[in-house]
């Protein structure tokens, strides 16, 4: 798919409705807004905790591999900017008292900084935990004192906790390496450390999140990189994303299949990823237009592209959009 081919769908669409002049002209003006949307996604964790292999794995970059070069932690927080995406990489904590006070002071800044509508420029932040490791305490430092306090009074909706590493979370035990996926032992072990964290987290801020665990599959210069709930990652982090926002993502995460398609299966992640989608198409695209005609009878062309999209990210079909617009 080329990039930005959805926003020229959407308005190639509009133009062949049969719709007034006037509903057009409003809704091409809806589209241009959408089409102006940048999304601000802050990354972070402590260090060791596999920001680096999670945002090779997921979007279209590659930041600096851990264990690169003498001193391979980000320093500073880096920017990527992938089309309407902009992706903010935190340094990790971790490593002394006095580098933590630094980097938690570029956090608070960077978390308190404005848009040009004086909004909060940052959207989201995805905390990532080691799930490797028993000690917590940097990781719920970060969230429960950095974070929290500074994401305002709906710091449930822009914050995001996964726990990375899942398939070493019991050093390597019962993880079924044939089929990239954890035994029930270590299901059961993850769903506790998943409870673990949300209570700690609540207990100490009074916010109530609900984490996910995942693995970015880590690898060498020799092998290959095979990630475990990266679409439900990315199906959290569409979902957390306000509706106008949404569609940011639709040409920056990765091409690579392979990045995608093992997951725990509790729901159709791809589906729900197409149907946050289209969401944003509808609720967002016709806004203040009184269009008398079903969604889906106006924006076909643009359907197949959030198909073909979604398709990429998760082996999806074009059929399954179909349904979710209702032919």
């Amino acid at each position: 798919m080329k990039e930005k081919n959805i926003y020229k769908d959407m308005e190639f669409d509009i133009d062949n409705a049969n719709l007034d002049e006037v509903t057009k002209q409003k809704l091409l003006k809806n589209v241009l807004r959408l089409k102006n949307q940048k999304v601000n996604l802050m990354i972070t964790g402590a260090t060791g905790c596999g920001k680096s292999s999670t945002i090779n794995a997921m979007f279209k970059l590659e930041v600096a591999k851990v264990g690169v070069g003498v001193d391979p932690e980000t320093m500073e927080i880096q920017k990527y900017e992938l089309e309407n995406l902009i992706l903010w990489d935190s340094p990790g904590l971790g490593d002394g008292k006095e580098k933590d006070i630094q980097h938690s002071k570029g956090i608070i800044k960077k978390l308190n900084e404005l848009d040009e509508n004086e909004k909060p420029l940052i959207d989201l932040v995805l905390v990532i935990l080691d799930g490797g490791s028993r000690d917590l305490g940097t990781s719920y430092e970060l969230i429960n004192s950095v974070i929290i306090p500074n994401l305002g009074e709906n710091a449930k909706e822009r914050i995001l906790i996964a726990i990375n590493q899942a398939d070493v979370a019991m050093k390597g035990r019962y993880w079924d390496f044939e089929n990239n996926k954890p035994e029930p032992k270590l299901v059961k072990f993850l769903e506790e450390k998943v409870e673990s964290v949300k209570k700690r987290v609540r207990e100490a801020t009074g916010v109530d999140i609900e984490p996910i665990y995942y693995s970015a599959g880590f690898k060498d210069e020799d092998e290959e990189q095979r990630p475990y709930n990266l679409s439900k990652l990315l199906y959290f982090i569409v979902k957390n994303t306000p509706s106008k926002k949404r569609l940011a993502f639709v040409n920056s995460t990765s091409s690579d299949n392979e990045m995608w398609k093992d997951s725990d299966e509790i729901l159709d992640y791809n589906k729900e990823i197409k149907q946050s989608f289209i969401e944003s198409v509808a609720e967002n695209a016709t806004a203040g237009a009184d269009i008398g005609a079903s969604v889906g009878s106006i924006f076909g062309k643009t359907g197949e592209s959030i198909g073909r999209a979604v398709g990429t990210v998760a082996g999806a079909v074009w059929g399954g959009v179909k349904s979710l617009f209702g032919w």
